[in-house]
């Protein structure tokens, strides 16, 4: 499997950016996807996961309603619409894909098996 993540930028505070992730190579609509973030100097956290085909979507507490995690299984395209940005935002947003993860370990990178190269948000202050 296979992803490409695409769509940073920079962008004021207070502003909007669509990162888009489209997978190819053996992916399902019944994969769970999910955009985890990465700051200079700091670990990779979890911030949206759509789970399993979109039964149900999460979201880090820090980004809960400002970012919005969509997908279009029909183009195996996974969606991350982050709006009200802050300068706390900046980092490489990458994409992950799961197969066989288990709800409880939907926020640990580690149990993604898929992941895509990121890409850059900058938000300015």
């Amino acid at each position: 499997v296979q992803l490409q993540a695409s769509g940073g930028g920079l962008v004021q505070a207070g502003g909007s950016l669509r990162l888009s992730c489209t997978t190819s190579g053996g992916t399902s609509s019944r994969n769970t996807l999910g955009w985890f973030r990465q700051a200079p100097g700091k670990e990779r956290e979890f911030v949206a996961v759509s789970w399993r085909g979109g039964i149900n979507t999460y979201y880090a507490d820090s980004v809960k309603g400002r970012f919005t995690i969509s997908r279009d299984n029909a183009k195996n395209a996974v969606y991350l619409q982050m709006s009200s940005l802050k300068p706390e935002d900046t980092a490489v947003y990458s994409c992950a894909a799961s197969t066989t993860i288990i709800l409880s370990s939907i926020r640990v990178p580690s149990a993604y098996n898929y992941w895509g190269q990121g890409t850059l948000v900058t938000v300015s202050s």
